[in-house]
């Protein structure tokens, strides 16, 4: 099951790099002066640093969206109105990076891996329609106090104040259909800019397995996810060329990086790490629910700080 996860996921980057790549040499013929999506591909060298500073984070699993937004928007780099795309152009490659070496690195049992993986596409796909319905608001408001609550939690189970499993790597019965469902609502509320990466952490360390075995699980999913939302904005050329090279070069060598960390780490400081993750994703998301930013509404059915 590993093996085929490899092959499909190699299959979606090289036909997401193919569309970025024959898109922009297309591009060349009709794209005007100020055309974002055409001319010289090379960046600049604070591109590259931003692209490799967000993805290391993101390797880790805070999320990349969030900070590249606050770069990009301090520094005037790339237009409001370009912001999902370049963003979401520009981290694709390092987020299946991170997938390939995760899965490779981090052992998960492959039929756990593999369920939860379609069940988070799946979410994806059929749960958008009913998600993007609903008020995003208590949403966001509802999972950030549950993520802040679960977090407690966690730091709890590290003083000893709680029992909480936290071993196992993979999950069967009653508890991998719990996963699975989990996974499913995750993918859905992905689509609605509700990030993925500290909810699928609890989730996972709640159900006692090893802290270590959301990565690939999370970095997986979204990996599946985003080459196809992408190439949405390649073809229409609704993102910014050079800084999503930047995020691009700059991200893959971070996520190596990071990656090498997380799987060097003990146990109790990898759990510490989720605890930490998840508070930063909680706030977030509080914040956001309080004043609600211009990229969650341009955000179709993508990813924010995951």
């Amino acid at each position: 099951m590993t093996t085929i996860l490899f092959i499909l996921l190699g299959v979606a980057a090289a036909v997401y790099l193919a569309v970025w790549i024959t898109t922009h040499v297309g591009s060349q013929a009709t794209a005007v002066p100020d055309d974002p999506a055409g001319g010289t591909p090379r960046p600049t060298a604070l591109q590259v640093a931003t692209g490799f500073v967000t993805n290391f984070f993101d390797t880790l699993g805070i999320g990349s969206f969030a900070p590249t937004t606050s770069i990009f928007k301090l520094t005037r780099m790339v237009p409001d109105e370009l912001l999902p795309g370049t963003m979401n152009v520009g981290h694709t490659l390092p987020v299946v990076t991170q997938a390939f070496i995760y899965i490779a690195i981090i052992e998960v049992e492959p039929l756990t891996l593999t369920l939860m993986i379609a069940a988070a596409v799946l979410g994806a796909w059929l749960g958008a329609g009913i998600v993007a319905g609903l008020p995003r608001r208590p949403i966001q408001i509802g999972i950030g106090i549950a993520l802040m609550l679960a977090a407690v939690l966690m730091a709890m189970t590290q003083f000893d104040l709680f029992p909480l499993g936290g071993e196992a790597l993979g999950l069967t019965g009653g508890l991998l259909v719990v996963a699975l469902i989990g996974n499913f609502i995750l993918g859905a509320l992905n689509t609605i800019g509700i990030g993925l990466y500290g909810p699928a952490m609890i989730m996972i360390a709640l159900l006692g397995m090893d802290p270590r075995a959301a990565f690939p699980i999370m970095m997986g999913s979204c990996a599946f996810l985003m080459p196809v939302g992408s190439a949405r904005f390649v073809r229409k050329r609704k993102f910014s060329l050079r800084p999503a090279v930047g995020l691009t070069l700059g991200g893959i060598p971070a996520v190596l990086l990071a990656a090498f960390i997380v799987k060097s780490l003990p146990l109790g400081t990898i759990r510490w790490l989720v605890v930490v993750v998840v508070l930063y994703t909680a706030v977030m998301m509080l914040h956001s629910a309080r004043k609600r930013p211009v990229l969650y509404a341009l955000l179709p059915t993508q990813k924010n700080n995951r």
